[in-house]
């Protein structure tokens, strides 16, 4: 049975359904690039808060400038805009249809701006990826010079961007007299709401510094830790869900069970309550954030290159493999967790074996290559922090200089049985050749000033990194996380 509100009362008794009245919705949230884990996670949040009869005022109005967002579109309002999200437990299956989106814009800026523009509209979401912010990977400032960048500056009465769109309709309501919205990145990044601030006050300081003041001072980036692991949709889901329940959904979600959203509380134009389905609202969400990006994020990096030299597809076989599971959480264990600092009621051992079990549910089928996507961008996020917080206390890193050789391996764009990989990155030609001179130029792969900056010139750094890579090249993958797991600390 097709997923459309006709059918949604005629589903199987096992699937739960919304029994609020969708016509008493109505919007306060425009979310930005709707994806899979939007879906799965602050739509899920939000279908919730409805069911209890609380917010219906805040229902979320879909939006994308993309390509892939027309497309999303035309597939969604063919639903209804409904959603068959799965949770895959390891001993359990269970299915929802979430009603919380009530309509997805044309991929057109005028139209953007205009929902914008309307004071219904009090926070505007995102999960625009980390390549969308426009920050410079080295620097970790706004890129001021990036041609999309330079165009919306020149031209902010007409927009091609999504920040433009942004700039101009917060432009609109002051205008206006119309309390600005909040604008919330959901996106896995450090400070992502500093750095959505950044780029907002960037772009809008090129072309109306005065509006860039009041932005600065009106407007609020609240940062916000978000977890849930959801891959993506493919024709393995879409038959999982008809299978098991009945449904033709051609976007379901899969996920795992766990989820989890710490927001800093700061929202001058009103919130829904979501702290009454489980969202924390905190002062300050930095330890949290930390945490996620040191442990799992870092987790996921470190596992998915040895995983794919050695060719496991899928997250759950590389956590089968002993040597990967070793190697991941020996690594955490010695050069990661140290790094944090002390966070109240919080085991960092505890949340890191939770991720590794998490990892392990053999029902998710979350892909390697996923998680290896867009490495240029994760490294310096998710890894190269830590490398630099570590070496400034004085600390061991020649397990992060592995993560990194293992890295530049992968970057050759082919496995040990000699089987070619696809590097997802929208570097991939750069890395390749980086990564081809490193075989007879071992510190080659750290000129790459864009990813490492000036790290590659720390001796304390490239000294393990250009001997694990050369032990890679000359006895393998698998001997050298052996090797390392089992170094005395």
């Amino acid at each position: 049975m097709r997923l459309n509100k006709v059918n949604l009362r005629r589903l199987s008794d096992a699937v739960r359904i919304p029994t609020y009245d969708r016509n008493t919705l109505s919007p306060g949230i425009l979310h930005l690039s709707v994806g899979n884990f939007h879906r799965g996670h602050m739509a899920v949040y939000l279908d919730e808060l409805f069911e209890q009869g609380e917010d219906l005022d805040w229902a979320v109005v879909g939006a994308g400038l993309r390509p892939s967002a027309a497309d999303m579109r035309e597939t969604l309002k063919a639903q209804n805009y409904l959603t068959t999200v799965v949770e895959l437990a390891p001993t359990a299956i269970s299915a929802q249809i979430i009603s919380s989106m009530i309509d997805f814009l044309p991929s057109d800026p005028n139209i953007i701006y205009d929902t914008l523009s309307d004071g219904k509209i009090r926070i505007v979401s995102m999960t625009i990826t980390e390549s969308g912010y426009y920050i410079d990977a080295a620097t970790g400032k706004f890129e001021a010079d990036h041609p999309e960048m330079i165009r919306d500056a020149k031209s902010p009465d007409t927009p091609a961007s999504l920040f433009g769109v942004l700039v101009k309709a917060l432009k609109s309501r002051r205008d206006a007299g119309i309390e600005p919205f909040t604008i919330l990145s959901c996106d896995n990044l450090p400070g992502n709401g500093n750095l959505t601030r950044q780029t907002v006050l960037g772009l809008a300081r090129l072309s109306d510094p005065e509006l860039a003041d009041w932005i600065a001072v009106s407007v609020s980036f609240p940062n916000s830790m978000v977890d849930r692991i959801v891959p993506a949709t493919t024709n393995r889901e879409r038959r999982l869900v008809e299978d098991h329940f009945g449904i033709i959904d051609e976007l379901p979600v899969v996920c795992e069970p766990f989820r989890q959203w710490v927001v800093e509380d700061h929202f001058p134009s009103g919130r829904p309550h979501l702290e009454k389905v489980g969202v924390e609202f905190v002062t300050d969400v930095s330890g949290y954030e930390l945490m996620k990006l040191r442990i799992l994020n870092a987790a996921h990096a470190s596992m998915c290159y040895p995983a794919l030299l050695l060719g496991h597809h899928f997250v759950h076989d590389a956590m089968a493999d002993p040597d990967i599971f070793q190697w991941i959480k020996t690594l955490l264990t010695r050069e990661a967790i140290p790094t944090l600092k002390p966070l109240p009621a919080v085991d960092y051992h505890q949340y890191l074996d939770q991720v590794l079990e998490r990892f392990s549910n053999t029902e998710i089928g979350d892909t390697m290559s996923r998680i290896a996507e867009e490495g240029s961008e994760r490294q310096p996020k998710f890894i190269l922090p830590a490398v630099i917080d570590a070496l400034d206390a004085g600390k061991s890193v020649d397990g992060f200089a592995l993560e990194i050789a293992l890295w530049c391996r992968y970057c050759l764009a082919e496995d040990e049985q000699g089987q070619l990989i696809t590097v997802k990155d929208l570097k991939a030609a750069e890395l390749f050749q980086f990564s081809e001179a490193s075989k007879t130029r071992s510190e080659a792969f750290l000129d790459n000033i864009d990813v490492f900056g000036s790290l590659g010139q720390n001796a304390l750094f490239s000294e393990p990194f250009c001997y694990w890579l050369r032990y890679i090249h000359r006895l393998g993958v698998r001997a050298a996380i052996r090797k390392y797991v089992a170094k005395e600390k």
